[in-house]
């Protein structure tokens, strides 16, 4: 592939929802460029986009995948992503790298919930944005639908350039409004007709609503148009590129994936509208002073890392969008996040898994760099004259939690090694190590990611694992005061051991978890031994003493006590506190914590009495609904314990029908009703007994 300037490259994320033929778009664009000679089709297994096993397997779209083409003395690069909604983080990632989104839906299905959910991010990013309404030759299909849904969503943005000729059996292809001229395909390639009669005055109706949106990219071409004058075709195009760049305008288009319909004209709007890398302009941070910087096309280089592969065998592949200087073979490549200079030895554009090597590369192109040591997903590359480090990508909340244990027994480190390979390469997959439950924890999109990551683990590194039901870190405390004493006494020949105190226990109000109070006077127990008498309190509360977990909340104060001059020791006194403790916290109403996290749940209104329903089965403390900013979509507000939420996931997609979603933060602990502790420290009892 040659070299391309920033002004004549073309970066776009496609996306969709499951099922709306986002990848056989994307091949088909390929195959109409004569990027490549053949594509598959449905479940043969031949695409050139989904080549990972599991994909194949599934026959859809699990990772993102690059595919550039040159069309018209153009480079365009598409970069596709996960259509299902557990994969989302895919999308995110090609977004960051892209500069134009393009948005595929079904004719049949319209719009679904993924397909708004990229269109929020997309908006987020302030990101130019232009549909495809695929599948026109499926029984069906519903163009002006589908159309008429996406205004409701969407806006009044929503702005067709093209409408069909025919639909289902009978769809033969596309008419161009801005141009009223009408092509027909046979075999991919278009023919000039006539616009068929029947439909001169519908598009004739969509034409001037086209017009009328042009128009308004420029006080001057808005006169014009007010003035009644006619509007020149390139006048009209250059209205269009105006309102898709600042959001104004989001062109739909029309076609079919499969039978190579109206695919030349994507290509060509592709080109005419879609902003070039020039237009690029990021906010990045330097390195040293903290600042902000702007960063565009003729600055020195920068570039940022926005996917990692990892293979056993090839070794480490880096995504890399380059947002400003140029890249050649043989540059120093410093890696400002993680301080070093990276060694590589050449770079590569990539067609599915089809490596393609080029010695340069211009701001705006993206690139794959091979066995980088060093680099992760969100690093920046920079050179010392500009150094400055790119936000990283904010990646969707993983929520749903599982604990893994190796299937074979002396595996742990081979399954920890492995989950962590897993989670470098996706950062939806978040591996925790609990210490304190002595777990190996998993944060992923759901069940189906779930799935992902274990078959990936299995079939790149060679361990398999089984799920346990994750650690809840409950707490304990206690409701009331206590005292108590004790002594701890032994004589065994030579010198003996000899503690005693006398010990107070309070519950804490403020927040903390432990605080010790020394009330000694006159020497009762000497100033040396006193932090002994702390840390055998502090020990023991530790541990828990209801259920073995931690218990927070608790002021001990050392009271009286006394010593003998030659048997006392720290050790003595440790064990001493550790007795009393034991005997005192039953005498303090000692109860049982649990974590309780604040929740906003986001789903369609017709859905609320269900989601409300459910977060009270759970026992959720709903605080409120209101509406959020998209129409239709209300937020409910509740505070819901953690052993309840470990499926929600799951579960709110189920009540939902996908389209529901969900963010939590810990609020703080409250205690557990009565048959639930005691269901909990009846296990604990029974695991005492039986070790």
């Amino acid at each position: 592939m040659k070299e391309y300037s920033s002004d004549v490259i073309r970066n776009v994320a496609v996306v969709s929802h499951d099922g709306a033929g986002k990848t056989a778009l994307v091949e088909s664009l390929l195959l109409t460029s004569g990027e490549v000679d053949s594509v598959g089709r449905g479940q043969d297994n031949k695409h050139i986009m989904d080549f990972e096993p599991e994909e194949i397997k599934r026959n859809v779209t699990i990772q993102l995948g690059m595919a550039p083409c040159e069309w018209k003395d153009h480079k365009v690069n598409f970069v596709d992503t996960p259509g299902y909604s557990e994969f989302h983080g895919e999308v995110r990632a090609a977004l960051r790298a892209c500069d134009g989104m393009l948005m595929v839906l079904s004719a049949t299905s319209g719009v679904e919930s993924d397909t708004v959910r990229a269109w929020d991010y997309a908006e987020e990013l302030q990101m130019p944005k232009m549909a495809f309404i695929n599948k026109m030759d499926v029984d069906g299909a519903d163009f002006f639908g589908s159309l008429e849904r996406m205004r409701e969503l969407f806006g009044k943005s929503i702005m067709p350039l093209q409408i069909p000729i025919g639909e289902g059996a009978s769809f033969e292809g596309v008419i161009d409004v801005a141009k009223m001229t009408a092509y027909t395909y046979k075999d991919g390639q278009p023919t000039e007709v006539a616009v068929p009669a029947q439909l001169i005055e519908k598009a004739q109706e969509i034409r001037e609503m086209t017009v009328e949106a042009a128009a308004e990219g420029s006080d001057e071409l808005l006169e014009k148009y007010l003035n009644g004058e006619e509007l020149t075709l390139e006048e009209i195009r250059q209205g269009l590129r105006e309102g898709m760049l600042t959001g104004r305008i989001c062109p739909i288009m029309c076609g079919s994936a499969t039978s190579q319909i109206g695919l030349d004209q994507v290509l060509d709007r592709m080109i005419r509208y879609m902003p070039d890398a020039t237009k690029k302009v990021m906010t990045a941070t330097d390195a040293d002073s903290g600042e902000q910087r702007a960063v565009h096309v003729d600055k020195p280089l920068t570039a940022f890392v926005f996917k990692t592969l990892l293979d056993p065998f090839a070794g480490k592949q880096s995504f890399v969008r380059i947002f400003s200087g140029e890249l050649k073979e043989g540059d120093k490549l410093f890696n400002v996040n993680q301080g070093v200079e990276e060694k590589w030895s050449k770079m590569v554009t990539l067609i599915g898994k089809q490596q393609k090597p080029i010695t340069v590369a211009k701001a705006g192109d993206i690139v794959v760099i091979p066995k980088l040591a060093n680099a992760k997903t969100g690093d920046t590359f920079a050179t010392s004259e500009f150094k400055v480090k790119f936000d990283p990508i904010r990646f969707p909340q993983p929520l749903y939690t599982v604990a893994m244990e190796p299937t074979k027994k002396g595996e742990e480190e081979k399954l920890a090694a492995a989950v962590l390979k897993v989670a470098e390469e996706d950062p939806t997959c978040v591996v925790v190590k609990d210490s304190e439950g002595r777990q190996l924890q998993v944060n992923c999109m759901g069940e189906v990611h779930l799935e992902h990551i274990l078959n990936k683990m299995e079939r790149k590194y060679g361990v398999q694992a089984k799920l346990v039901k994750p650690y809840i870190p409950y707490r304990e405390t206690i409701r009331g005061s206590a005292e108590t004493e004790s002594k701890y006494k032994k004589q065994s020949g030579g010198h003996g051991q000899y503690g005693h105190v006398k010990i107070q226990v309070d519950p804490l109000y403020d927040g903390e978890d432990f605080q010790f109070v020394d009330k000694i006077f006159g020497g009762a127990v000497p100033r040396q031994y006193i932090p002994a008498v702390e840390k055998g309190a502090k020990e023991t509360l530790d541990k828990g003493l209801i259920a073995g977990y931690p218990m927070i909340g608790v002021q001990v104060t050392l009271l009286d006590g006394s010593y003998h001059s030659v048997d006392s020791s720290e050790l003595a006194f440790k064990v001493a506190t550790a007795q009393a403790m034991k005997d005192v916290i039953p005498k303090a109403k000692p109860v049982l914590l649990e974590p309780i996290y604040d929740v906003n749940v986001y789903a369609p209104d017709a859905f609320m009495g269900e989601v409300m329903g459910d977060l009270n089965s759970r026992r959720g403390r709903v605080l409120g609904m209101e509406q959020s900013e998209r129409a239709g979509i209300s937020v409910v507000k509740a505070q819901v314990p953690l052993v309840e939420i470990a499926d929600y996931v799951t579960a709110l997609r189920s009540i939902t029908q996908g389209q529901g979603v969900f963010n939590r933060e810990f609020s703080g602990y409250e205690e557990v009703p009565h048959k639930e502790a005691e269901e909990i420290m009846a296990a604990f009892k029974k695991a005492q007994s039986e070790a």
